[in-house]
């Protein structure tokens, strides 16, 4: 797992976005979350493909450190414990859905790597907002995110 350098080591602020959300795994289950609100470990590593268990839990740990990511864990018989976005960890989807956008544009399908497309990609709501124009996608995203959050205070 690379670990995030400090400030001083960067040399403008696309590597420290790059350290936070970048990776093999990181923006992946980012997207999970986006779209499943909370979820149990258990239910990540259903939604993952091809991801070690020592892997997702370590790249939990990172995101959990980094804000992105936060674990909440209950008191209870079997031990529970959830994992959602944190405010910061929403605010970086639109620039995932962004980079969506852009793939998409250029990517050839028929030669991924291992010839699966996650499940939740397959009814992710970026893929469908793929052709609305940058700035519309992206208030409705921060809409959507700062529903989710007022809702969550709410419950809370």
């Amino acid at each position: 797992m690379p670990h995030l350098r400090s400030t001083k080591e960067l040399r403008c602020p696309l590597e420290y976005g790059l350290n936070i959300f970048g990776g093999k795994w990181k923006s992946r289950i980012l997207c999970v979350l986006a779209v499943k609100d909370r979820l149990r470990y258990s239910d990540i590593r259903r939604d993952m493909v091809n991801i070690t268990d020592a892997v997702l839990a370590n790249t939990l740990k990172d995101l959990i450190a980094q804000g992105m990511v936060s674990r909440e864990q209950f008191d209870e018989i079997p031990p529970r414990v959830e994992y959602q976005l944190t405010a910061k960890g929403e605010s970086v989807l639109p620039i995932l859905r962004s980079i969506c956008r852009w793939s998409s544009n250029y990517i050839n399908t028929d030669n991924e790597a291992d010839g699966e497309t996650m499940p939740h990609c397959l009814h992710c709501r970026y893929n469908k907002l793929v052709d609305l124009p940058l700035e519309t996608s992206s208030k409705d995203a921060d809409d959507a995110g700062s529903s989710k959050r007022s809702a969550r205070q709410a419950s809370a």
